[in-house]
């Protein structure tokens, strides 16, 4: 469903030219969920945006669906691949509606006929009463906004989600309810997911596979399965399962040696 071979992004920070990722490839099949992990800055976020279109500066190739996409994505992608952002009041505009945050696709989409429908069909779909539609985001919880955002993705029907760090700005009690309502959906809907996460636990509780990331590079892939098993083959894939066991001296202290 998604493939991606020796993506490279580049920014420009004044006169500096700073590669944001570095020669990554990577193949997801259809249904599958597959995990990007790793530090703040690695370029997990910055790959999840090459592949939704959002930068313009890379080289290499793109493949969603069996299309090859290019810098500039048109209305036909849209309705393959949606993301979801990490803020989710970040990425709700202020002063509008859920009501017209869930129609703005479809009018833009000219799929008029039955949109009432469809927008209490994506309330219900994400477990949102009905007389949420016409609330602002500040009448929402965090979780009740993220839902939304959930919603707006998934109200053109597409295949492929991408999801960039999509319960982080959440409550630890909000999570685990955001989390389990995309693993329902992915089963309803058969859908394509990339995760994006610097949670170990996140991704061992959503993906098939995963890819472990560092300095914009991919350093090793491995299945949910052997994460679990601590069977990690890569010195930096050991040092994000001893982090995420949580602070003790021990750990603390290899992870200086290694440093």
């Amino acid at each position: 469903m998604i493939r991606a071979r020796d993506l490279t992004a580049t920014f420009r920070a004044g006169t500096r030219v700073v590669q944001a990722v570095r020669d990554v490839s990577l193949d997801v099949a259809p249904g599958e969920v597959f995990g990007l992990v790793g530090e703040s800055g690695c370029g997990k976020s910055t790959v999840l945006r090459v592949l939704a279109g959002l930068v313009r500066e890379w080289s290499g190739t793109i493949t969603i669906a069996g299309a090859s996409q290019g810098r500039r994505r048109d209305k036909a992608f849209a309705r393959t691949a949606q993301m979801v952002f990490q803020d989710p009041y970040g990425s709700l505009h202020p002063r509008h509606t859920v009501d017209r945050a869930l129609s703005e696709p479809l009018r833009i989409h000219r799929r008029t006929d039955d949109l009432d429908d469809r927008v209490l069909a994506s309330l219900d779909a994400v477990g949102l009463h009905r007389s949420f539609r016409f609330r602002y985001p500040h009448q929402l919880s965090g979780g009740q906004r993220q839902r939304v955002a959930i919603a707006r993705a998934l109200i053109l029907e597409p295949s492929v989600l991408l999801l960039d760090e999509p319960t982080s700005a959440l409550d630890v009690s909000v999570q685990a309810e955001i989390l389990n309502l995309l693993r329902r959906l992915r089963s309803e809907r058969d859908l394509t997911m990339i995760l994006v996460s610097h949670d170990l636990a996140v991704v061992g509780h959503m993906a098939d596979r995963l890819a472990v990331m560092r300095d914009g590079a991919i350093v090793e892939e491995m299945t949910v399965d052997r994460l679990a098993r601590g069977e990690a083959g890569h010195a930096y894939t050991h040092q994000l399962l001893r982090a995420a066991q949580g602070y003790d001296r021990a750990t603390a202290q290899a992870l200086l040696a290694e440093g």
